[in-house]
């Protein structure tokens, strides 16, 4: 959605206030004053800042995002603030580095706030937009620059050419013609800043895939929409599997089709590979047909935002220790029958909106909570109803796995099987990544050795 029509330039200011507090009273100064649905500043201040106290909206980069619902006949309010030297709240540290305050008030009636939430927070990750918003010369150019990021509009840096990348976009072309492809895959993060199709494959869709979906943009390009495989692995086939999983859960791809694949390292400035695949061959293993992949009461956008945090936990770690987790999504009311609390759920309590996946701010949450034994127990539509759970599932469910899986991977084969959910598995020995359908495994990543070392 365009978001560009919530955001004024009247409402794109210059902090004046050293804290938190004073710097949200001039952004709603701004925001609410002509308001006709009666809304009190100091009320929503003390609701924002109560909401920080117990989780902090710091996206980092020097951006901040507070964020609330409120009662209201608009859908949106935006406004942005520059802070010259950072802000004072509550003593903590991380908040003298914030440069730019994004304040959101939604309406307690808009559906499409967490996707809302979710866009601006991938907008706004970027370091070098920030970079370019903070480090306008004057109010005016912060304004524009402001204003043309939430349109998409902000010129990126210039891209580089080269006449090898040409020749080999033009073979690329020969080889899905001569192989019967369906489509063209680009791994844009091939290039800094993303590449540039004007011309494309006008005979086959284009398809970009990327780490950061909300730095690439379609617009004026002639690539059909963009896949997001938030992973750091430079191993093509594991973003390859990534990819293709998503498409097809999408509706973007058959279960027969073949697919031609062109990348490069990431921020080369250079393709190197060719790939095709053909997809049943590729995962007839998992599944036989596409309608089966997906579980009916689950979100491809709740299994997309899963496989991002399970990818980037596999990696990361926590603190730079491995971490094995499980996440089980979908028919939660079948999976809450099978499992058994650990501990104590740290998300009793919570509101729903507050603990859903799609919420960019559950991430932390999240990897926090993995280091706890157990599994989480995830709704189709992103709600986690509870942490820490040890599956139960009926004895008959359970089957022998290839040497060198344990028993959480065993787990999370048999809870495919019990219910009409998805498993996904970390594992704490080697990194990989694994999607667990029907009792069947796929796996999507592989950690290079010593990438934690």
């Amino acid at each position: 959605m365009r978001l560009d029509r919530y955001i004024a330039k009247s409402r794109i200011i210059e902090i004046e206030s050293n804290d938190l507090q004073g710097a949200l009273l001039e952004l709603l100064n701004v925001s609410v004053y002509r308001s006709s649905d009666e809304l009190n500043p100091k009320r929503i201040v003390a609701q924002l800042l109560n909401r920080e106290k117990t989780m902090t909206t710091y996206l980092g980069h020097g951006v901040a995002m507070p964020h609330l619902r409120v009662k209201m006949k608009r859908p949106y309010i935006f406004a942005v603030g520059r802070v010259p030297s950072g802000i004072e709240f509550d003593g903590r540290g991380d908040y003298k580095d914030v440069r730019l305050i994004f304040l959101l008030l939604a309406s307690e009636t808009e559906k499409n706030y967490l996707n809302v939430l979710a866009s601006l927070a991938r907008l706004f990750r970027s370091r070098d937009l920030v970079e370019r918003i903070v480090g306008a010369p004057d109010t005016r150019t912060f304004q524009e620059r402001v204003f043309l990021a939430f349109g998409g509009l902000l010129a990126k840096p210039e891209r580089r050419r080269n006449r090898f990348n040409r020749l080999f976009l033009r073979e690329a072309e020969k080889v899905a013609r001569d192989a019967r492809c369906a489509a063209v895959l680009i791994f844009s993060d091939t290039f800094a800043g993303g590449i540039e199709l004007t011309e494309g494959f006008p005979r086959y869709r284009t398809i970009l895939v990327t780490r950061a979906a909300g730095d690439q943009s379609t617009q004026g390009s002639s690539a059909e929409t963009c896949i997001e495989v938030r992973s750091f692995s430079r191993q093509r086939l594991s973003q390859v599997r990534s990819a293709i999983l998503i498409g097809l859960t999408r509706g973007l791809f058959k279960y027969s089709d073949r697919l031609c694949c062109v990348g490069g390292i990431p921020s080369s400035n250079l393709l190197d590979t060719i790939l095709v695949v053909d997809v049943e061959r590729e995962f007839q293993s998992v599944i036989d047909r596409e309608s089966e992949i997906l579980p009916g009461s689950v979100k491809i956008e709740v299994v997309e935002r899963m496989l991002g945090i399970a990818t980037e936990l596999a990696v990361e770690g926590r603190e730079g220790k491995p971490v094995g987790c499980l996440f089980v999504l979908g028919d939660s009311g079948k999976v809450n029958q099978m499992v058994k609390s650990l501990v104590l759920n740290p998300f009793h309590g919570y509101r729903e909106e507050e603990r859903n996946v799609l919420n960019p701010f559950m991430d932390e949450t999240i990897k926090e909570f993995s280091v706890i034994d157990g599994c989480f127990v995830i709704r189709g539509d992103g709600v986690i109803e509870s942490a820490g759970s040890l599956i139960h599932a009926p004895s008959e469910f359970y089957e022998d796995l290839p040497s060198g899986f344990g028993a959480r991977h065993s787990a999370a084969a048999a809870i495919s099987r019990a219910a009409d959910c998805l498993a996904i598995c970390v594992s704490s020995s080697t990194g990989q990544v694994t999607l667990f359908r029907k009792g069947v495994m796929l796996p999507l990543l592989e950690r290079p050795i010593g990438s934690m070392s």
